[in-house]
């Protein structure tokens, strides 16, 4: 019996996932309610308190987001802008988790909750992979790795939310030769 209990616990945790993604994504953060979500992910909404506790940390857990980032040491120098716009590309279109970084992006458009969300995203994933390639200077680090935010974000906003027609129609290797050498300049600090 006790080995039932988890797993309907990880049954009920992952049901509240799914369903708070997709309410996530559809109505933003301000807009989601945690009765709309028990109700999508048929449960009582006092469940979905006992999980989470309220909807700032049900949206935390809903949009914790590993962007697995490449380890880039090992790549020849001209290849790193290149590559780090295929590994985004990859993330946003073929990977499972991809949806889950275009739902915290919507959402950070309107909520300071979800752009506090991207902005640790940026500190904690991509910020420190900058600083190891500027050895360590850190104010030019911030820089650079801004830069590389504003290209990736950009991106992910024409091409997925606004849908702009030639950059949602491009292909992905067209889109990483363009891209590719502005994200270069970024992680290398070329001018």
């Amino acid at each position: 019996m006790s080995s039932e209990a988890p797993r309907r616990s990880d049954a009920t945790r992952a049901a509240i996932l799914r369903a708070a993604r997709a309410r996530f994504a559809q109505d933003g953060y301000q807009r989601a309610t945690i009765r709309a979500i028990a109700a999508d992910a048929a449960i009582d909404p006092s469940m979905v308190m006992r999980y989470y506790g309220n909807k700032a940390q049900l949206f935390a857990a809903a949009v914790d987001v590993d962007l697995r980032m490449p380890d880039l040491a090992g790549l020849p120098p001209e290849r790193l802008g290149a590559e780090l716009v295929r590994h985004f590309l990859h993330r946003w279109e073929e990977d499972p988790g991809g949806d889950v970084l275009l739902t915290l992006l919507r959402s950070a458009a309107t909520d300071e909750t979800a752009a506090e969300r991207v902005r640790g995203i940026f500190r904690e994933q991509i910020l420190p992979i900058v600083v190891r390639m500027a050895g360590g200077d850190e104010p030019e680090a911030q820089r650079r790795a801004g830069l590389l935010a504003t290209q990736m974000l950009g991106l992910a906003m024409c091409r997925h939310i606004l849908r702009i027609p030639p950059v949602a129609a491009m292909t992905a290797e067209t889109l990483v030769d363009h891209v590719g050498p502005t994200v270069q300049r970024y992680l290398t600090g070329e001018r």
